[in-house]
């Protein structure tokens, strides 16, 4: 079937997400069949016009309705007829009808959704009306992609056969999707997100049958960011495969009417469930299909609290709440209980018996939930953390560190690795994003920057005790590594450096094909395979021979200009990744996750435990570690379309922001191109929404250039609009009811997550006019004045804007070699020599005292962290040489909270006195004698 839309009509934007698409797709069907059956009504001349009209748009979504199992093959035939018929009252009524029960999914538990008019006995999901089955309780529904050689008129009979296999006490419900080619079953797996497994009959053509331009440039990209593709004649195991590419969470089950074990020692099967000689046991398939939906479903934890909070509990520990009796019995404080419920209380307990488990050691329910967790990520073991990613953070480094080991970290990182460093008593080697001056952010550091940090410590003999590089991954403001290339190219100049991510922002990414291979546990997964590859190992040697040897030269610059590739014989993968499941995820807040993809972690398996018993609470919150668990239950069978739709309301916003007359005189956000200079964008890409950007560049461009964009942070610059980002923040807050978190100096941060609906992006669209009108209005209003005073105020924002200060350097007290090229320090010994009064001093930030000593000296050395906020990260940590540059951001700074700062003492800093020079042992020997007798002679 040939329509006429072409590829490059359509927007790339439109199709993150098949089921936002797909409702627009039957929305414009019912609005074209009710105006053709008004122009019928209303016997206007041009009613042929809207038949046609109708037809085109039946034409478009008809082909991929093909993908779905509602509404079906027998709907869809009852509204082709009633087209044909030239039925307009009819074909509204069925348009009518199936557009609501898909925008309401109603299908899903309603068995009348599934009839025509003259229908009355039709079934759904095997349940015909009238029996036991349909009245049995809800059950969640899903889909079933069936791949099959089969000619399609036998599809139907095949559906109806697996219907029969159904029984009343099944937990879940399910129908069959039918496709007959590789290409097909791509396609239906990236559109369609109800499919939770999949049946691959062995014997399938490549070929799709669909050919509308835009499905072939949407297969074409999504196969290509895979990077899986056919084997001649046999298509079975490879889409295996690729479907788990695109999908990892998607059970997998390969039937073959070949020697069933031969195929089953295949190693490429790993991918595969369970296999099945497809003539025999199609209830174990059926009930196989409903077991693996139920691994996913299963909730270890959550379950066994649910279970507890039943029983009647005699509790005899330190914990009052727990049953609610002090609350619902109280005279006071009853209104929390009726705010709460009953459940939460019943749910409380501090004990680890009776079903419950240890967060601190686990050995049943939660470790099983952990082990769920893993999986889902794709790592090898996940811990639970119930006080945030700043403890998973600590954990970690305290784990892999010890005093004095060289901890590569970016200086604009959460203040958790800064602290990290001084508990573990880690020298940090701060190494710097790239900076957005104009919008007072960083990036992200480049790659080239990281490499020259790690050569240098080589050339200066201390690459043994570089142990950990720290990066953020995506950063608060949405920047993305390319995180494959930084741990190759690192492990090439040092095979066994450890990597700790920190995923905060990016959890949600595990669920999106594009985002995958940019996190953690993805591109350690894409390193394992590159590793074991031959063709890889032989490139690595022809590398090796043109850069003269396996030992690099720390001094040959043109190892920054090079790809290195990591010796694929010596390589220790070693990837740590924090995550905030709170943040991008159905989880209470607070609730962390800590993922491990370490070949050697049981050299520090004691130590990490070690570490979890020191920042892990006694007394965890039951309920985020239960939380935990039900938000990787729904990433595993929802998340992939829940995260399409975040990424898509991402876009709109953008879309509509940018395009609107009157929004745009004053608002906009930022794209690619303004976020990434274009050396870091090699591909050539420069935005989702820049005409004639498509799939194929869109998916180069998360595959090669150095950074990329999370297109769901969206810098929405407040600026040109009179406003700084604080103020613009509470104003939202205030007057809109709309809440955000990050600020800069003439930005703000907006993100859409998977809580998020077109609604919230109609409010947001809608406040945003209407600040623009007001804008106008004063404008007008307030004539030449007005404007001239507004026109000034967006320069001081939008270009008055200070220089961002970068890391100057340790003072040299705190450096083991002051002459060493390399910058690292005791940050350590600094922090704690601000514990003692006499070692400190205070100064006033616009005191002349500070001016002075910038030109003549004693050196300013900041004894804290001094956090402004924004943009959020240290402008100055302890034991570091304060410079002119430093001070004249302070003074510019124009926000109220900053951490580490009393404007009323003034900069905190390490006394000149304390900071000369340590004495020799023989002048500490002698200073003590001195000390003793003038002590001596005082008591006298």
């Amino acid at each position: 079937m040939n329509v006429a839309a072409k590829a490059s009509d359509v927007r790339v934007d439109q199709f993150f997400t098949g089921t936002e698409a797909r409702f627009d797709r039957w929305r414009s069907l019912l609005q074209a069949a009710r105006a053709w059956e008004g122009a019928v009504g209303q016997q206007r001349p041009e009613k042929g016009k809207y038949l046609a009209g109708v037809s085109t748009s039946l034409a478009e979504l008809r082909q991929w309705e093909d993908f779905f199992a509602y509404p079906g093959q027998a709907l869809l035939r009852g509204l082709e007829e009633r087209v044909a018929s030239g039925d307009p009252a009819g074909t509204t009524r069925l348009a009518q009808s199936i557009s609501t029960a898909l925008l309401t999914h109603s299908y899903r538990t309603n068995h009348a959704d599934w009839e025509n008019e003259e229908q009355s006995q039709i079934s759904f999901a095997g349940k015909a009306k009238g029996t036991d089955e349909d009245a049995a309780p809800f059950r969640p529904y899903f889909e079933v992609l069936v791949v099959s050689p089969a000619r399609p008129s036998a599809w139907a009979d095949l559906a109806q056969e697996l219907r029969k296999l159904r029984r009343a006490e099944d937990k879940f419900i399910y129908e069959p999707v039918f496709v007959g080619s590789f290409e097909d079953a791509v396609l239906a797996v990236i559109l369609n997100g109800s499919i939770e497994a999949v049946v691959i009959y062995e014997g399938i053509p490549f070929a799709s049958s669909h050919h509308n331009p835009v499905l072939r440039e949407f297969l074409t990209a999504h196969l290509a960011s895979t990077g899986v593709g056919p084997e001649a004649g046999q298509y079975g195991l490879p889409l295996s495969r690729g479907l788990k590419q695109i999908r990892p969470e998607l059970d997998i089950y390969f039937l073959s009417d070949r020697e069933v074990e031969k195929v089953a020692g295949d190693m490429s099967t790993d991918c595969v469930r369970r296999l099945f000689y497809q003539v025999e046991e199609p209830l174990e398939l059926h009930l196989s299909i409903l077991d693996g939906i139920g691994d996913r479903f299963d909730t270890p934890y959550f379950s066994t609290l649910q279970k507890y909070a039943q029983r009647p509990i005699g509790t005899f520990h330190a914990l009052p709440v727990a049953r609610g009796k002090s609350i619902f019995k109280s005279n006071w404080i009853r209104d929390m209980g009726r705010f709460y419920g009953i459940n939460l209380f019943l749910a409380e307990s501090s004990a680890t018996t009776g079903g419950l488990d240890s967060l601190l050691e686990p050995t049943g329910n939660i470790k099983l939930a952990q082990e769920k967790a893993a999986r889902a990520f794709g790592a090898d073991r996940a811990f639970f953390v119930t006080n945030g990613t700043s403890t998973s953070n600590k954990m970690v480094e305290q784990a892999l560190l010890a005093p004095g080991d060289i901890m590569l970290v970016d200086r604009n990182c959460h203040k958790s690795h800064h602290y990290g460093a001084v508990l573990a008593g880690a020298f940090p080697f701060y190494v710097e994003a790239y900076p957005l001056t104009q919008y007072s952010m960083y990036g992200a550091v480049p790659v080239r920057t990281i490499k020259k940090a790690l050569l240098d410590l080589k050339a200066e003999g201390k690459l043994d005790r570089a142990r950990l590089l720290v990066l953020t991954n995506c950063t608060f403001d949405g920047h993305i590594y390319n995180v494959e290339r930084v741990m190759e190219e690192c492990l090439a100049i040092k095979p066994d450096l450890i990597f700790l991510w920190d995923e905060a922002w990016f959890a949600f990414a595990r669920w999106s094909p594009f985002y995958r291979r940019r996190t953690a546990m993805g591109a350690a997964a894409t390193l394992e395979q590159k590793f074991k590859d031959p063709a890889y190992r032989a490139a690595y040697k022809e590398q090796e021979k043109k850069l003269g040897g396996a030992d690099l030269d720390p001094h040959d610059k043109t190892l920054l200009e090079t790809r290195l590739l990591a010796n694929p014989d010596q390589v220790r993968l070693r990837v740590y990744q924090t995550t905030s499941i709170h943040k991008s995820m159905s989880c209470l807040r607070q609730g962390s996750i800590v993922l491990v993809k370490d070949p050697d972690y049981h050299q520090v398996e004691e130590q990490f435990h070690e570490a979890i018993f020191t920042h892990a609470s006694t007394s965890p919150n039951l309920q985020i570690i239960a939380s935990i668990d039900v938000a990787r239950r729904q990433m595993e069978l929802e998340g992939y379309e829940l995260v399409n739709r975040a990424i898509q309301l991402a876009l709109d916003v953008r879309r509509i922001v940018n395009s609107h007359p009157l929004v745009s005189k004053y608002f906009r956000v930022l794209g690619a191109d303004e976020m990434i200079p274009a050396e870091f964008r090699n591909s050539g890409f420069v935005d989702y929404l820049v005409p004639g950007t498509n799939w194929a560049t869109a998916v180069k461009a998360l595959r090669d250039d150095e950074f990329a964009l999370d297109v769901t942070r969206l810098t929405l610059v407040c600026g040109s609009a009179g406003f700084d980002g604080t103020q613009f923040k509470n104003m939202l807050a205030a007057d809109y009811d709309i809440q955000l978190n990050k600020t800069s100096r003439n930005s703000v941060l907006l993100q859409t997550n998977i809580n998020n609906t077109r609604s919230d992006i109609a409010q947001l669209i809608k406040v945003l006019v209407e600040i623009s009108q007001k804008i106008e209005k004063r404008l007008v209003e307030g004539g030449t004045a007005a404007q001239q005073t507004f026109a000034s105020r967006v320069k001081s924002l939008m270009t008055d804007v200070p220089n961002l200060p970068n890391f100057t350097s340790f003072f040299n007290r705190f450096r083991e070699d002051p002459s060493s090229i390399t910058g690292e320090g005791d940050m350590r010994a600094a922090f704690f020599s601000a514990y003692r009064e006499r070692q400190c001093e205070h100064l006033k930030l616009l005191s002349p005292a500070i001016d002075k000593r910038l030109k003549e000296g004693p050196e300013l050395v900041s004894a804290n962290f001094v956090i402004p906020y924004p943009p959020g990260f240290p402008i100055m940590v302890p034991g570091q040489l304060i410079d002119a540059e430093t001070i004249e951001f302070m003074r510019k700074l124009d926000v109220k909270e900053i951490h580490g700062y009393t404007a009323s003492l003034g900069l905190k800093l390490l006394n000149p006195a304390f900071l000369q020079p340590a004495k020799t042992p023989s002048e500490r020997v002698a200073n003590a004698a001195k000390s003793v007798k003038q002590k001596s002679a005082a008591a006298h």
